[in-house]
């Protein structure tokens, strides 16, 4: 059963608003771009990648919450809100790694130091990072569990942040208890996607897009036949995305992309659209025909 997230969150959102007010209200939000640029070789060579990001027209540079891969999100986002005028966020905090009030105290601290330019994202955590945790000697908690640390992670943040500052939050979630909480506490919703066909999705961001103060994102990790570091699983099959017309996928034609881009608006309210660094130079004719519009 779907789970009816707007009707619940319009009364914190949009008090007294009914459901035809908020039909009225105009819920199309501008395009902007974003890039999920992992430092995977020499530092000059990232900071270099950051720039053309800039160059590019893209809204923000995004890391993923990988340890020992990279270094930590935090420095290697500073390190390029001080190159750049770039946004910055996480793509995204898994909840697990840290103590609530560290990963809170972290954002905060980003969101001081970019003077408002960091977009703090976070989620329960991939595929698979129960190993992961094992391995670091962290405890493994149940699901439901990891969603209490990113409700209490987010609160703790704005405790910091106080009135005269608003992070914005950035939740990938998925399943309706995480849904819900998005609707609560979030600015911007993704979803954990894998290999559901696009009728599921649209599904997924229906109830999100009569709140019109929630941007919805999709992180497309599969451009053509080639994948993005930090975004797809190396197992991922484009022809088996491509036969259930998944929207995890965009056809490697900038000029294809631009209207499955323009119909992923307009028929499922995505406005956020998250490319891998190595395909950002060749989507950079993507971004000028449609950021802010």
């Amino acid at each position: 059963m779907p789970l009816d997230v707007s009707k619940q969150m319009i009364v914190r959102r949009l008090p007294g608003a009914d459901l035809a007010d908020r039909e009225d209200s105009g819920m199309t939000k501008p395009f902007r771009f974003g890039v999920v640029a992992p430092l995977m070789g020499d530092v000059p060579t990232w900071r270099d990648r950051a720039h053309r990001v800039a160059d590019s027209g893209y809204s923000t540079l995004l890391v993923a919450d990988f340890p020992q891969t990279q270094p930590a999100p935090a420095p290697m986002l500073a390190t390029v809100a001080a190159i750049t005028d770039l946004r910055v966020g996480t793509w995204v905090y898994a909840s697990p790694l840290r103590p609530a009030w560290m990963t809170a105290w972290e954002a905060h601290s980003l969101s001081v130091l970019t003077e408002g330019r960091f977009e703090f994202g976070i989620g329960t955590g991939r595929p698979g990072i129960e190993d992961e945790l094992r391995e670091k000697g962290v405890p493994v908690l149940p699901p439901s569990e990891r969603l209490t640390q990113v409700g209490e992670a987010v609160r703790a943040l704005r405790e910091l942040d106080g009135p005269g500052r608003h992070t914005p939050v950035a939740m990938a979630v998925l399943g309706p208890k995480a849904r819900a909480l998005a609707a609560e506490i979030a600015d911007t919703v993704t979803f954990a996607l894998g290999p559901q066909p696009r009728a599921e999705v649209a599904r997924l961001a229906e109830d999100f897009r009569a709140v019109p103060d929630i941007e919805l994102a999709l992180a497309v990790p599969v451009i053509g036949d080639a994948l993005a570091a930090h975004m797809a699983p190396p197992w991922t099959d484009p022809a088996a995305l491509r036969a259930v017309d998944a929207v995890t996928i965009l056809p490697d034609d900038p000029a294809a992309a631009i209207e499955e881009i323009q119909r992923r608006r307009e028929e499922m309210g995505f406005s956020y659209f998250i490319f891998g660094a190595d395909f950002a130079e060749r989507f950079a004719p993507v971004v000028a025909a449609l950021d802010g519009k």
